[in-house]
Order: structure tokens, then sequence, then C-alpha cells
């Protein structure tokens, strides 16, 4: 059974940084192009950040380019999300999900994700980022 196992959450302040981790099981992740998600309250499920399988190709949404890093480690079927500065807008639940296509993500704006769009959800971390 596939799974996925998102950690690393947790309350900071604006300005701070955390570090998500996500580790997979019952699936080829070293072949899997991975995603994190975050449903923000409110808000519609969005794309944050995407890795194709070799990590060579990256997609970022434009609300977190440059201050989020999104990357994996196949040896270890773990996937990461580096958030610095983060501000209060980011406040939401994060999930890691391997995901369908990259066709939505081409544009640069994709519509927001539905259940149909991956092949694994996690069941999500929550950040909160107040002072």
């Amino acid at each position: 059974e596939a799974q996925l196992v998102e950690s690393g959450g947790g309350l900071v302040q604006p300005g701070g940084s955390l570090r998500l981790s996500c580790v997979a099981s019952g699936f080829r992740f070293s072949t899997a192009d991975m995603s994190w998600v975050r449903q923000i309250p409110g808000k519609d499920l969005e794309w944050v950040a995407a890795v194709n399988s070799g990590s060579f190709h990256r997609y970022y949404a434009e609300s977190v380019k440059g201050r989020f890093t999104i990357s994996r480690d196949n040896a270890a079927n773990t996937l990461y999300l580096q958030m610095n500065s983060l501000k209060t807008e980011d406040t939401g639940i994060y999930y890691c999900a391997n995901f369908k296509s990259w066709l939505p993500l081409v544009s640069g704006n994709p519509p927001a994700p539905t259940q149909s769009d991956f092949i694994n959800l996690g069941q999500g971390t929550q950040v909160t980022v107040s002072s």
C-alpha cells in the first residue's frame, strides 16, 4: 500500500524557517514526480512546488519563489521542502503528493489541484506562521 508521511510542521515566527519532510513507501519513489501542495484556510488547494524524478525540473508558485526550495533524496525515499522567510500568509496544511502530469504546471499559473491530479496524497502537516 502506497503511503506518504509528512513531518516538520509547527509554529514559527514571521521571517523564520521550517523544513518539511515526506517519507514515501509502497511505490517506486525514484521514478515518481513529487510535489508539495497546501491548503490555506478559506482558499482552494494550491500547488506550492514540484520536482521531477531526476531533480532536473522544478516548479514553484510565484508566492514562494526565492523563499522555498523543493528537493528529494531518492535513496532515502524522502521529499523535502525548505521554507525560509516565512510569512503569515504561508499558514496552512502542507501535503506531499505524487502527481500524474506536469501539464497543469506548464503555464506557470496552474488551476487549483484536485484529488484527480494525484496518485497519492499524504495526511498533511500543519504550518503556522505567527508572532
